[in-house]
C-alpha cells in the first residue's frame, strides 16, 4: 500500500469551479498605478502577467461606483473604459496560463468629499469617522463624518456589487473575491465598533451580518457561488476598526455563509501576531465547510505548516509577491528571495512594479 503524502504549497487543489496547479495565491495588492478614470492599462497588465504562474491571482481592490472610491489611481470597475482596461489585463494573464480573480471594493467611510462625486460626504452604516487622515488630491485631510446610509439606500450599494460583478465577467475573469476586510464598508456593518445602527442591519449578529448576506447573495446570482471569494480580516484594525468579540462575530459570518457554496474564504490572520491576539482560524474553519484561504506574514515553512495542519487549504502571499514575480518557482525551488522597496509600494510607474526580475543565479 503507497502512502499518501500530506499536502504542501505545490499540491493541485479545486476551487470552486476552478482545478489549480498549486497552493500559492498572490494576494490583493494597491498599488495605485491606474490611470485617468481609474482605468487600468498595458502597465497593470504586464504587472498580473509577469506573476500568472500563482495557483491564483487576485486583483488590488477595485471601487464598484465612483462612491466607493477612497484613494486616488485605485482601478473601478464601473465603467466601460475600466472594462476594456482590465480585459488587457485578464487577457495577459490568461496568455501565460494563469486564473484571476477581481476584488470588488467600496471603501464606505474611508474616503473624503474630494474624492467623491460632486463633494458629497462618504457613506457609512453608522455617522462614525475613523480616526486619522485621508490622502486626498490636495494632501493629507482629517477624516470627515460619514454620512449614515438609510435603510432604503442599502439595496443600491448592493446593487454596486452586482453591476461590478457583471463587469467582471465581461472583462473575462476567472470569478470574483467580495473585499470584506481592512475596514472597508461591509467590515464596517459586520464590526460593532463602527455599526451602531438600529434598524435590520444593526445590533445583534444575525443583523450585522445581514449585508454581507446580501452582497454575497448578489455577487453570486451573477457568477454563480462556485467562482465568489469573500475576504476577511476579524482582527485587523487598521481603518480605526474594533469588535468586541471577533471570534464570536467572524464565525458568526462563516456560518451565515455556510450553505451558500462559495469558492473559499479569504482570511487575513498574522502568522506573526502578538499572543495576545485573537485567533479566529480555527472557529472560521470549523463553521465553514468550503476552502479556506489564509493570509499574513506567512513564508514558505510557516505556509506548508498551516496547510498540513488542515487549519486553511491555500495559502496567500502579498510583500513578498512586490518583489518576486516568480515566487512559486522560488519556492519549489528554494532560491532566495527579493526584497521589497517600501518607497514604490504606491503609486508611481514600472519602477518598484514591474522591473523585478525573474531570478538569475550570481
Amino acid at each position: 500500500m503507497v502512502a499518501r503524502s500530506e499536502p504542501d504549497l505545490f499540491t493541485p487543489i479545486t476551487l470552486g469551479a476552478l482545478h489549480l496547479p498549486n497552493r500559492i495565491v498572490m494576494a490583493p495588492l494597491t498599488r495605485n498605478r491606474a490611470g485617468p478614470g481609474n482605468v487600468p492599462g498595458a502597465l497593470n497588465a504586464t504587472y498580473y502577467a509577469q506573476r500568472a504562474s500563482a495557483g491564483l491571482e487576485v486583483s488590488e481592490g477595485s471601487q464598484v461606483s465612483p462612491e466607493g472610491l477612497g484613494y486616488q489611481n485605485t482601478p473601478g470597475i464601473y465603467s466601460d473604459a475600466q472594462v476594456a482596461g482590465w480585459r488587457l489585463v485578464t487577457d495577459a494573464v490568461h496568455a501565460r496560463g494563469g486564473r484571476i480573480f477581481l476584488q470588488l471594493w467600496h471603501v464606505g467611510r474611508v474616503s473624503h468629499p474630494l474624492l467623491q462625486p460632486g463633494g458629497a460626504l462618504p457613506v457609512a452604516p453608522s455617522a462614525i469617522a475613523p480616526v486619522g487622515m485621508s490622502l486626498t488630491p490636495e494632501g493629507k485631510l482629517p477624516f470627515v463624518v460619514p454620512r449614515a446610509l438609510e435603510t432604503s439606500e442599502i439595496p443600491r450599494v448592493v446593487e454596486q456589487f452586482a453591476a461590478g460583478a457583471r463587469n467582471a465577467r465581461a472583462a473575462g475573469f476567472d470569478g470574483v473575491e467580495i473585499h470584506g476586510a481592512n475596514g472597508y464598508i461591509i467590515d464596517q456593518f459586520i464590526r460593532d465598533g463602527s455599526n451602531h445602527r438600529t434598524d435590520q442591519y444593526g445590533g445583534p449578529l444575525e443583523n450585522r451580518v445581514r449585508f454581507v448576506r446580501e452582497v454575497v447573495e448578489a455577487v453570486c446570482g451573477v457568477w454563480g457561488a462556485d467562482r465568489v471569494g469573500l475576504r476577511l480580516s476579524p482582527t485587523n484594525p487598521n481603518n480605526s476598526m474594533t469588535d468586541t468579540d471577533p471570534l464570536t462575530t467572524f464565525s458568526g459570518v462563516a456560518r451565515a455563509l455556510s450553505g451558500l457554496g462559495l469558492a473559499y474564504l479569504h482570511v487575513v490572520e498574522h502568522v506573526t501576531a502578538p499572543a495576545s491576539t485573537p485567533r479566529t482560524l480555527p472557529a472560521i474553519r470549523a463553521a465553514f465547510p468550503g476552502r479556506i484561504i489564509v493570509n499574513g506574514s506567512f513564508d514558505r515553512a510557516s505556509a506548508t505548516a498551516v496547510i498540513q495542519s488542515g487549519a486553511a487549504d491555500l495559502v496567500a502571499f502579498g510583500a513578498l509577491y512586490i518583489a518576486n514575480p516568480d515566487l512559486v518557482e522560488r519556492f519549489r525551488a528554494g532560491l532566495a528571495l527579493s526584497v521589497p522597496n517600501r518607497a514604490t509600494y504606491y503609486g508611481g510607474d514600472a519602477h518598484g512594479y514591474t522591473d523585478y526580475g525573474r531570478y538569475s543565479r550570481p
